[in-house]
């Protein structure tokens, strides 16, 4: 083989998107965790599965909780659709939208095994960091991320009035020799209003908000025919009239944006008894820290359990030939970072209390402030 085809076999592209906190998914997410916060400000003990559908010009809740809370669920539902923007009923969806509630009591079996510690329920988790952004979260996710939020940024601070509060991103960056090189390829879908243009909410994307993330992380824009903004046209009517949401959906969104495995479960509208949630937060904390600490370039963590039962069936460590210890000093680290039992991963983290509306947008990693993201030092 020739030197010049083995640099191209070296050469991939890699895709991924993100939405905006509008799009009709994340209304669901926002609304399922609003209700877990709520629940947990008042009963840390708090059992949540909360399930929330939003559909044309209604909203609708179902699922289960365990708390001695008392709640107003149809004010929170209504005063987070009012914080995502979604005040005009010509939308078809709205402040005013129908409202039901099908929620009921956890089930005596769930409990029976959570009442003692146990998880919520069987599942798989993984948790992944590499050493591709500051945030340690693989590049195409963090950009597109960063332009979902930087999107809804131009919107509520009025450097874009014309922008409705919904829309995604999407990125395809190009890899040489498995180090990100260039952005490849942009994509944009935002709602906006009627009197505005294509040609403008083209220009107007481009200079607001392709641009300025691209040069925070140290890229430039590819070239005019790999930038789509609105590929269809015009978009004038957005949320859950033009497509219903559902809590939950956007897990590949929600992790690291099809560039590691994900579990078997969803993670907005739980508490963390569920260990799809706090399982997976407990799987990116080791890897986060095992790259952190110098100790691969790349890890993926994976844990699984078993409903009722406290600790993991599995507890495995791929650093894809990365590591510069041991298999054997991998697990003693990950033993002196976290005991990985449910009560342990709540405990360490600090999970029994109202932080999951901070993650329904833009993604569940690579946000400092959260519990799951700190990077600590082991001795």
């Amino acid at each position: 083989m020739s030197t010049n085809q083995t640099t191209k076999a070296r050469v991939r592209l890699f895709t991924s998107e993100s939405v905006c906190a509008g799009h009709p998914d994340k209304i669901a997410d926002a609304i399922s965790d609003a209700i877990v916060d709520a629940l947990l400000a008042q009963d840390p003990h708090s059992r949540a599965g909360v399930e929330t559908v939003a559909g044309a010009n209604q909203i609708a809740l179902f699922g289960e909780i365990k708390t001695t809370a008392k709640v107003d669920f149809e004010e929170i539902v209504r005063e987070t659709v009012k914080r995502l923007g979604y005040t005009n009923p010509a939308w078809g969806f709205s402040t005013e939208s129908i409202f039901s509630n099908d929620i009921h009591q956890q089930s005596p079996e769930i409990a029976l095994g959570v009442d003692t510690d146990g998880a919520g329920d069987q599942g798989m988790m993984f948790g992944y960091a590499c050493k591709e952004t500051p945030e340690l979260m693989p590049l195409p996710i963090a950009l597109a991320h960063a332009l979902a939020h930087r999107i809804d940024e131009v919107r509520g601070d009025g450097t874009l009035a014309w922008l409705r509060p919904d829309g995604k991103a999407q990125v395809t960056v190009r890899y040489e020799a498995d180090k990100p090189v260039a952005v490849e390829k942009l994509v944009a879908a935002v709602a906006h209003d009627e009197k505005t243009t294509g040609a403008d909410v083209r220009a107007d994307i481009i200079k607001h908000v392709f641009t300025p993330v691209l040069e925070r992380y140290g890229f430039t824009l590819p070239g005019d025919d790999d930038i789509v903004v609105n590929g269809t046209g015009l978009w004038h009517i957005p949320g859950p009239e033009s497509d219903a949401g559902l809590t939950g959906r956007k897990i590949v969104v929600d992790t690291y944006g099809g560039y590691a495995r994900v579990g078997g479960g969803a993670f907005s509208g739980k508490d963390p008894s569920k260990v799809d949630r706090s399982g997976a937060y407990a799987a990116r904390y080791i890897a986060k820290n095992i790259v952190a600490a110098g100790l691969a370039e790349r890890c993926e963590v994976g844990l699984a359990y078993v409903i009722g039962k406290p600790q993991p069936l599995m507890q495995t460590i791929e650093t894809f030939g990365t590591a510069t210890v041991s298999e054997e000093e991998l697990y003693a680290f990950k033993d002196k970072l976290i005991d990985t039992s449910v009560k342990g991963i709540i405990g360490k983290l600090d999970l029994a209390r109202p932080i999951y509306s901070q993650t329904t947008a833009y993604g569940h990693f690579g946000k400092p402030a959260l519990p799951w993201e700190q990077v600590v030092s082991i001795k």
